[in-house]
Formats: C-alpha cells, structure tokens, sequence
C-alpha cells in the first residue's frame, strides 16, 4: 500500500511540475508575442510588474526587466503563502513564478502583429488559459491568489472588490504611458483571460443538482463514495405518469465533479432524472478542498 501512494504522490508532483512548466511557457508567449509589441498590460502582479518595466525604461536610468520585477513582486507573498497556507503550495508556487519569470526571460520577442485588438485578444486568450490549467491542477500562478486565499480563510470574505480596484489602476497606467485606446483594449484583455480562464478552470464554478430516482440510498451512497458532498433527499414524491413513489435528492457540487456525479448515476441507478444548473453564490458550508 506503501509503494501505491508513493506512486501516486510521484505522479502527482510529476504533474504539478510540468504543469508549471506549460503555464510558464503560456504567458511567457502571451507577454512576449502579444502584449509587449501590442503595449497591452495583464492584470494583478503580471500587469504590474509590466508597468514598474514602463516606468523604469521611461524615467528611470536602469532599466527594471518585467521577468525580475513578476519575481521580486511575489517574494513576500510567497513568504505569506509559506507561513499562511501551506509549504507544499508556497513551494509549487515559487516554482511556477520562477519558471514563468525564466521563460518570460530567455524566450526572445517576437512581434507577429502590433494590432493591439489581436495582442489584446489573443494575450489574453493564451494567458487565460494557462491559468485555468494550473489552477486546475491545484497550482498557484502567485500574485493576488495568494493574498485571496489568505483573506478568505482569515475572513471568509474574497478579495474581489481588490481585484477589481488593482486590475483598473492598472488599466488607467495603460491609458497614461501609452495613450487612452491602450486602456480599453487592455481591458479587453482582462475581459477575455477571465472567460478563457473560467472555460478551463471549473473547479470554482457551483451547480444545484437535482435527481429524481426509485433508490434514493443506492444513489447517495454512490455519490458520498465518489466526492464528499451533502445531500437532502425528499422522500414520497410521486411521478406523475405512473403515479408511482419516488424520491428528490438535492446537491451542490462544482464544475469539476460532474464527471464524478455522471458516473455515480450511471453505477446507482441509470435510469434517475437528474437536472444541473449553474448557481452564482453558495450560503452555508459547502466543502472545498484546501491547498496544502
């Protein structure tokens, strides 16, 4: 049993890690194929790491490179996630943000279109989903995730309303180094690296389910041994057809574990009725794994 979860636990850091490589290799080409030629800015710690780069071309005398300012910029985070979250996390968590400054480095530039729509568009499409594929192989990209999951573990509250403060003064350093049309394809960029993001990353995404069967316990026992999640069952519900008894079971679960839930159904009982729908907010408990 041993040698299995040895196994197990090498496959799962073989994974991480070379995940950590395509996303580095990801926004690697989305700042030095698109944004760059394109004066396009990321948002959160990548955008402003972009901008300490402006500034220092600008009106500095040293030039302050995007690739060391994303590195230094996420040291004392990394030190939060260390001592807030998790040594595993903060340790695949520098490895991703080191990775990502190294590619941003050494990948030389290369100017495919100038257009700032396409930069704008394609940018943000290519960095989106790199993140999406890290944060669903439970891996940080660094930046405000980490200040996030802090707030929200200290406080139960999330930090959008800081996302949405940062990524706009963001977007207004675009429109004053490089002119006001910047700003707005800028925004557009952040616009379509969050959808292609959320496309790839569902993890976060909650669904009500639910299910309509004749066996209510074989059903929730197939599902409790697939994910953890509570279930309600309403029991003596009549179908209207044949009049015959059944049972409701209701649940939330995330994106993710649709997959799991399908094959919970398929094994309990494949002929139950079941119908998911997207919910915008959870109130209560409802479990998420936490990051170690």
């Amino acid at each position: 049993m041993d040698d299995v979860h040895k196994v197990i636990r090498r496959h799962q850091i073989i994974t991480k890690l070379s995940t950590a490589f395509i996303y580095a290799t990801l926004v690697s080409i989305a700042m030095n194929f698109f944004w760059t030629p394109g004066h396009i800015y990321s948002s959160g710690i990548t955008g402003f790491a972009q901008l300490l780069n402006t500034v220092s071309q600008r009106y500095l005398p040293f030039t302050l490179s995007t690739a060391l300012a994303l590195l230094l910029l996420n040291l004392p985070l990394l030190l939060l996630a260390w001592k807030q979250i998790g040594h595993q996390f903060a340790i695949f968590t520098f490895i991703s943000v080191l990775l990502a400054s190294f590619m941003i480095k050494i990948l030389h530039p290369l100017t495919l279109t100038s257009d700032p729509l396409i930069c704008a568009l394609f940018g943000g499409a290519v960095n989106g989903f790199g993140t999406g594929l890290a944060l669903k192989n439970q891996i940080s990209t660094g930046g405000l995730d980490i200040l996030g999951i802090v707030i929200q573990r200290k406080t139960g509250h999330s930090i959008g309303n800081i996302n949405i403060i940062f990524n706009s003064l963001i977007i207004l350093s675009a429109g004053f180094m490089y002119g006001w049309p910047y700003a707005f394809y800028s925004a557009i960029g952040l616009f379509v690296n969050a959808k292609v993001m959320d496309l790839t990353y569902t993890r976060q995404q909650r669904m009500q389910v639910m299910i309509v069967t004749d066996f209510p316990k074989t059903v929730v026992d197939s599902i409790q041994n697939h994910m953890r999640r509570g279930i309600t069952i309403v029991h003596d519900a009549e179908g209207a057809y044949h009049h015959d008894r059944k049972a409701i079971l209701f649940t939330v679960i995330s994106r993710y574990e649709k997959n799991e839930l399908d094959e919970a159904l398929h094994e309990s009982d494949p002929h139950a009725f079941a119908v998911a729908v997207d919910v915008d907010e959870v109130f209560g408990h409802f479990y998420e794994s936490k990051p170690k």
